[in-house]
C-alpha cells in the first residue's frame, strides 16, 4: 500500500525558517533508512504558504487567492509517499522519524493513497482506469 506521510507545519516553518544543521542530518539518515527499507518513493519539503495560492472552485468560476493562509496547523510543510506493506509498518516508520519541528509539539499525518483499482466501482467499464495505468507507464518511461 502507498501511503502520504504529511508534516504538518508550524509557526517557525511558516516564518520560513529552514532546519538546523543537526535536523538535516537526522532527517538525512532516517531517508536513507527508508531507502534502505524499499519504502521511500519521494521526500520533498513545501515553501511556506505565503508563497503558495489556492485555486477557488465554485460550479464554473475559479478564483485565485494568494496566502499566506491562516491556521497554520492546518498546513503542510512537507511530505513523503512510501510503499509499505500496511499502516501498522507505516506508523512504526513513522515513529522512528526525527521531531520535524524541533522545539515545538508537532504532528504527522499518514493517509493511505487510492490505488487506480479504488474506483472500479466509478468506472464500470474500465476504460478510466486502463487510461489512468497507460499514464502513469508513460509517466515512469520518461524518469
Amino acid at each position: 500500500m502507498k501511503v502520504m506521510v504529511i508534516v504538518k507545519a508550524s509557526a517557525d516553518s511558516e516564518a520560513g525558517a529552514m532546519p538546523g544543521g543537526q535536523l538535516l542530518a537526522d532527517m538525512g539518515r532516517f531517508n536513507e533508512e527508508l531507502i534502505k527499507a524499499g519504502i521511500l518513493v519521494v521526500a520533498e519539503g513545501l515553501h511556506p504558504s505565503s508563497k503558495g495560492v489556492r485555486i477557488r472552485f465554485s460550479g464554473s468560476d475559479r478564483s485565485v487567492i494568494d496566502g499566506p493562509f491562516a491556521e497554520t496547523k492546518e498546513l503542510v510543510a512537507g511530505f513523503w509517499l512510501w510503499q509499505v506493506e500496511s499502516m501498522d509498518e507505516a506508523i512504526a516508520w513513522a515513529r522512528r522519524c526525527p521531531n520535524p519541528m524541533p522545539g515545538v509539539e508537532s504532528e504527522l499525518e499518514i493517509r493511505p493513497v487510492f490505488d487506480v483499482e479504488a474506483f472500479a466501482n466509478c468506472d464500470p467499464t474500465g476504460k478510466n482506469r486502463a487510461r489512468e495505468r497507460q499514464l502513469r507507464a508513460e509517466l515512469e518511461a520518461a524518469q
